[in-house]
């Protein structure tokens, strides 16, 4: 198993300024405004899977061409014909102007995705609360893509894109944006894809074979032997130990 002193030395190599240029974390250090800065990270969240080239391009597209480099302006204002024929992958156009329309009542009628996410962590049910919101809200013409961008927890999935977003939310680092204060970094989840799981069981850190959210509180549990309070840091050093490897 890797040690301690080898995980700590990684992290601590790839938890810096150059790591934001090629990450989705990227578009939450354009903003310096508490709202803009969550609503770009939970869009960027929404899109973060397949190639990376190919979906920081599309949020480009959509964080500074479409919503002008105003998140919160473009939610608080949306109109679905905004969007026009924007799609990734999955995610069809109908999928977004659903999305973006409960944003907008979200914004409008509260303290938008920090309370939200507060209410549930206080029911324990950190995920669902917000999952629950989304899916009461969604247009009934909505698509595969709506769900993808936000998947049930319910189905014991990772939950990979939004234990991500919540680390950039919570932790406070040099990359992360720490802006969320209702929970600690030592209850964030590892966010795990193929790559983390494939990474983390070469290092001997994980024994289950699905990369579930069952693996996900296997790892994280793990993690916390290395460090209680920061568990999720080691996610920079499954990057790093995956960079050695090529």
């Amino acid at each position: 198993m890797i040690t301690k002193n080898e995980l700590d030395k990684l992290a601590q190599k790839y938890e810096n300024r150059d790591f934001i240029k090629d990450d989705p974390v990227q578009f939450i250090h354009r903003y310096n405004d508490k709202k803009d800065i969550e609503l770009a990270g939970f869009i960027a969240s929404l899109l973060a899977y397949g190639s990376r080239k190919q979906f920081i391009k599309k949020l480009e597209q959509l964080l500074i061409d479409i919503a002008q480099d105003e998140p919160l302006n473009f939610i608080q204002n949306f109109e679905p014909e905004i969007i026009g024929d924007f799609n990734y992958r999955f995610g069809k156009p109908v999928d977004f102007v659903s999305i973006f329309k409960i944003l907008k009542e979200l914004y409008n009628t509260s303290n938008g995705l920090e309370e939200l996410f507060e209410y549930g962590y206080e029911q324990n049910r950190l995920f669902e609360v917000a999952v629950d919101y989304f899916y009461a809200r969604a247009d009934k013409n909505v698509g595969q893509g709506f769900y993808h961008m936000i998947p049930n927890p319910h189905n014991g999935g990772a939950m990979k894109r939004m234990c991500m977003y919540l680390r950039w939310m919570v932790r406070k680092s040099s990359v992360d944006k720490g802006i969320w204060t209702f929970m600690p970094a030592s209850e964030l989840f590892i966010p795990l894809d193929v790559h983390v799981g494939r990474i983390s069981r070469q290092m001997g850190l994980l024994t289950r074979k699905a990369n579930d959210f069952k693996a996900v509180i296997e790892l994280t549990e793990k993690l916390k032997e290395f460090d209680p309070e920061d568990p999720v840091k080691y996610d920079f050093a499954m990057f790093g130990y995956g960079v050695n490897e090529k």
